[in-house]
């Protein structure tokens, strides 16, 4: 009889290292500070999925590019050194056009507008995603972009020979339209540009704006709401048909709660920040006509550019949207 618990000790041991073996452990790295909504999103889906999949699915979020600078994520989840993770769409425009849909000045310029013009792109990203061995889980838009500057900007003359942050090709081509002095420079490094005097003003929401204690070194926003990029979480495919299909499930219900979850958050953060950026110390500006007008006529010249390089199939979702 003494066999007996000795056998029981030894299936309780299999079980325990069969429970082990059956976890997944995935990477998700991410740009911005845990601080972030996004990030705070992000952490409530890996939770999700840890809960939904009985602990079957970890996913550790690697939150202010500690893992993986920005413009490397999308080619670590791509070739499947990360399983997953978040890059910012107009980041990779050059590559593709129409990754840089939601980064044109003034075409979608509202929640509501983000949100169609998202409901059009998506089954583009979709098909080209996959086709990249990579699958869309969910996309959730930035707050609305305004100025920062150490004066106030009236208007696009203001911005002529001012060290400008770029983060993405349509920031880029703005400073060259203004006049402004591109400097390349990611999130994670901005507080550290802003105090060195390598970046003067920039595009952007009043989310990264408190993040970075822009406040610090900047002393005015332009609140000109004129385009709501988007993150998006992408998947490897091989890694996501790698799970059982109880998992399967467990990620793509999650994925769909953090979809709507962020939209909502995005909008309250939008409305927070901006108060806590007025709280310390940074003056929020209506911007002038002349300023409207300025950016106005950047926002044109960017989309007849985008729609010659973009051809029939930026023209057909610009045209889809505009219906």
């Amino acid at each position: 009889m003494k066999l007996l618990p000795s056998l029981l000790a030894a299936a309780a041991l299999a079980a325990a290292s069969a429970a082990v073996q059956a976890q997944v452990k995935w990477d998700m790295p991410a740009a911005y500070p845990a601080t972030n909504f996004h990030s705070m999103n992000m952490q409530q889906f890996a939770d999700e999925v840890d809960k939904a999949s009985a602990g079957k699915l970890k996913i550790t979020v690697h939150p202010n590019a500690s893992l993986y600078k920005a413009p490397e994520i999308k080619r670590a989840v791509q070739s499947g050194q990360a399983q997953l993770g978040e890059i910012l769409l107009v980041n990779y425009q050059n590559e593709w056009q129409i990754f840089g849909a939601d980064g044109l000045p003034f075409l979608a310029d509202s929640y509501a507008e983000a949100a169609k013009l998202y409901k059009i792109q998506k089954p583009l990203l979709e098909k080209k995603l996959g086709e990249q061995g990579m699958q869309l889980l969910y996309a959730v838009a930035w707050p609305p972009q305004g100025i920062y500057a150490k004066k106030v900007i009236a208007s696009g003359a203001d911005l002529k020979g001012i060290k400008w942050r770029a983060y993405s090709p349509s920031t880029a081509r703005i400073a060259e339209l203004v006049g402004a002095q591109p400097v390349t420079v990611q999130a994670a490094e901005l507080s550290q540009a802003m105090a060195t005097g390598v970046v003067e003003s920039y595009m952007s929401s009043g989310s990264t704006g408190f993040d970075t204690k822009t406040y610090e070194h900047l002393k005015f926003y332009m609140d000109t709401q004129a385009w709501l990029p988007k993150n998006a979480v992408i998947m490897n495919k091989a890694a996501f048909a790698a799970l059982d299909k109880p998992t399967q499930d467990a990620v793509m219900k999650a994925a769909a709660d953090a979809e709507a979850r962020g939209w909502a958050a995005s909008q309250k953060v939008n409305t927070d920040t901006l108060d806590k950026l007025k709280a310390n110390g940074m003056t929020i500006v209506t911007p002038s006509a002349q300023l409207k007008a300025d950016m106005k006529k950047v926002g044109d010249q960017m989309l007849k550019e985008w729609l010659e390089k973009a051809g029939p199939e930026g023209q057909s979702l610009v045209d889809a949207f505009r219906k």
